[in-house]
């Protein structure tokens, strides 16, 4: 099948490939048996699900695709691992969790990877690599080439908003991906046909792409199936939706006892076992010799000594378990701000941080919903389309997650992207695309792989502006490892933070206070690139400390003037970048300032980040006395007196300032 259509086929060419799509679905079927048996054992720790009658669609796939290609799967994905040609030792390697593993033991049977090999990997959160392949497509496009990826997952996912929202994108950018629907016919533990009442295919074919229903289990249809939707995609022609009709021989899991079904439904599906059925066909066919003995007993040779083989490597080294959460190896400071130049505002410094990065970088790309055309909502990428094409500069659908999973994808596929979330509190509907996706990819492959990625958003009080579109979270991406955040509190920051993002290997969100997008600020252009990290001690002191970051800085030098005034040396220390935290920036000043800090945020106080600054401040004996400053535990209202009740204003840092002071 590879690149010929099957139909087409000489008798004996046919049979050979018959053939050796026997042989890959039996090694898949034998591996599965074989993590089975090891799961009974308890060699294997934890579920393992498998793909028991499903062997033939990656068989079939894995001789279509070329060896480029990249490959995605859901956490049933070892057959799609295995045809893509990862090595069965390492796959067993790491299902024993050895440190020999693809991943070092760090993804296990359900979130397994191999970039070595083109299977980008598994992923055990249901429809969440369908914008991920998207991404990936994106960033293949940006380099010119013609890459087609793969993305198989259940039916259940066809269920899932992300997966919609992939479908949406594709269309509309017409992707080179083709979605592989394995319609087992359950979703997890609920009928397909329960829950959705037309074929998968069907609705697929609505979003406006090719989409068509096959019997999985038999390779010509299968493979006639796929190769049109490869030959499509690599020729222009867009995304496609195959969907494969297989048999679920087998439990959701190990430990199901698949209460919940029927012995005539699991008789049924056992019937469609592809693998008697395709041994017998080739037999019939009778021109090669073949000897389906001598095959099996070939393939189970090889599993058998795989899983010995694995079974006899180290576990990993405990030592290494925070390894390769971020990369931090760069030692990073805050340079002085500028104090002559050019004065610039806020959101013209972002601008031109991202003109720059665009200009010297051409794997740069920007997307998000009204980024393009429209210059975003407030302004910050006016004329980048107009200056960099459409190509590198574009508008996408109302879809958070496909846009956050796109960013994914394109960083993985070579790309680095700058998207916009338009609101921080939009970002909660696509938090699974930064904080089980983007967030495990370096840790996940020990280093191999990275995901360059920026989403710039924005949040804060504004007046007149509801409770989904003004709160301060920083705190729920503080909390997530493998995730770098910046808040710039000045133009020159918003320029030099965003600069140093684009540069930065791992995933960075920069949070912008959209009410400083008109402050305006001296911004040196030429000033050397910055490396990610790093506090500045805006304002010295003796007598206490204030701690900010973001739209509580400007409130904070303006009190530390006004305290001078009365005698009183207040300290500012702009932390800048909340993740990774200057830490030891944070303590030396804190010991500077009489052990006496104040923490202002604006967001509200309890479980945030000045709640940790605090914590740190005690437990590295820096501090004293540290006093949190923050809005109460209430929502925001859009009213602007009621806002200005509960926000930080400069007179409530003096009040609590001039308190520390005693």
């Amino acid at each position: 099948m590879t690149q010929q259509t099957p139909s087409a086929l000489e008798p004996r060419s046919a049979t050979k490939e018959l053939v050796d799509i026997y042989r890959s679905a039996l090694r898949i079927r034998m591996f599965e048996e074989k993590v089975l048996e090891l799961r009974k054992s308890d060699e294997v720790k934890g579920s393992v699900h498998l793909c028991i009658g499903q062997e033939v669609v990656p068989a079939v796939a894995a001789r279509i695709l070329r060896p480029s290609d990249p490959v995605l799967a859901t956490y049933r994905g070892h057959g799609w691992a295995l045809a893509s040609g990862v090595p069965m030792l390492d796959l067993f390697a790491e299902i024993l969790g050895r440190a020999t593993g693809t991943n070092g033991g760090r993804g296990g049977s359900a979130y397994l990877s191999s970039a070595a090999h083109r299977f980008v990997g598994e992923n055990s959160i249901v429809g969440a690599g369908l914008p991920i392949a998207n991404g990936i497509a994106m960033g293949g496009r940006a380099r010119g080439g013609d890459d087609v990826v793969m993305v198989s997952f259940g039916d259940g996912a066809t269920n899932q908003g992300a997966s919609h929202e992939a479908f949406v994108l594709a269309v509309a950018r017409q992707l080179p991906v083709v979605f592989v629907c394995e319609n087992n016919e359950w979703s997890e533990m609920t009928a397909i046909r329960d829950v959705v009442p037309v074929s998968l295919s069907e609705r697929a074919r609505a979003y406006g792409m090719d989409a068509r229903t096959v019997d999985g289990t038999d390779p010509i249809e299968t493979g006639v199936a796929l190769l049109l939707a490869v030959e499509r995609a690599r020729s222009g022609g867009g995304p496609s939706f195959v969907e494969c009709l297989v048999p679920r021989m087998l439990g959701h899991y190990n430990a199901d006892i698949e209460h919940y079904r029927s012995e005539d439904d699991k008789r049924r599906a056992a019937g469609r076992d592809p693998l008697p059925r395709l041994r017998q066909r080739i037999v019939e066919l009778d021109d090669l010799g073949f000897d389906p003995d001598v095959v099996e007993t070939e393939v189970r040779d090889e599993v058998e000594a795989a899983a010995r083989e694995a079974m006899t490597h180290p576990f990993p080294d405990a030592a290494t378990a925070t390894d390769h959460v971020w990369d931090l190896a760069a030692k990073a400071t805050a340079r002085p701000l500028p104090r002559e130049g050019k004065s610039v505002a806020f959101g013209l410094a972002i601008n031109e941080a991202i003109q720059r990065e665009l200009a010297e970088r051409p794997e740069a790309l920007v997307f998000g919903e009204d980024v393009a055309a429209p210059g975003g909502v407030f302004g910050v990428t006016r004329n980048l389309q107009r200056n960099f094409g459409s190509d590198r500069v574009f508008d996408t659908p109302i879809a958070e997650s496909s846009i956050l999973g796109g960013a994914l994808g394109a960083s993985m596929g070579g790309a680095r992207p700058i998207v916009e979330i338009m609101w921080m509190d939009f970002m909660l509907v696509a938090l699974d695309q930064l904080v089980n996706q983007a967030a495990n990819v370096r840790y996940l492959s020990r280093g191999a792989q990275v995901a360059p990625m920026v989403v710039r958003t924005q949040q804060g009080v504004t007046p007149g502006s509801c409770a989904q579109h003004t709160q301060s979270l920083e705190a729920l991406l503080f909390h997530i490892p493998g995730i770098k955040v910046g808040m710039p509190s000045n133009p020159q920051d918003a320029f030099a933070m965003t600069r140093a993002a684009v540069a930065d290997d791992d995933p960075v969100v920069l949070i912008e206070a959209r009410s400083m997008y008109l402050d305006k600020g001296i911004v040196d252009y030429e000033a050397p690139r910055e490396s990610v990290g790093g506090a500045r001690l805006a304002h010295q002191g003796s007598d206490l400390l204030i701690v900010s970051w973001g739209s509580m800085v400007k409130n904070a030098l303006a009190a530390a003037d006004i305290l001078a005034g009365e005698g009183i040396a207040a300290g500012v220390l702009d932390l800048r970048w909340i993740a990774p935290l200057d830490r030891g920036l944070l303590t030396d000043a804190a010991r500077a300032h009489s052990g006496r800090v104040l923490v202002v945020q604006e967001a509200n106080l309890t479980g945030g980040v000045a709640s940790d600054i605090s914590a740190i401040l005690y437990e590295a004996g820096a501090a004293t006395r540290v006093t949190r400053l923050g809005a109460p535990d209430t929502r925001i209202p859009a009213s602007a007196v009621l806002q200005a009740a509960l926000v930080p204003d400069i007179a409530e840092i003096l009040r609590a300032a001039r308190e520390l002071a005693v």
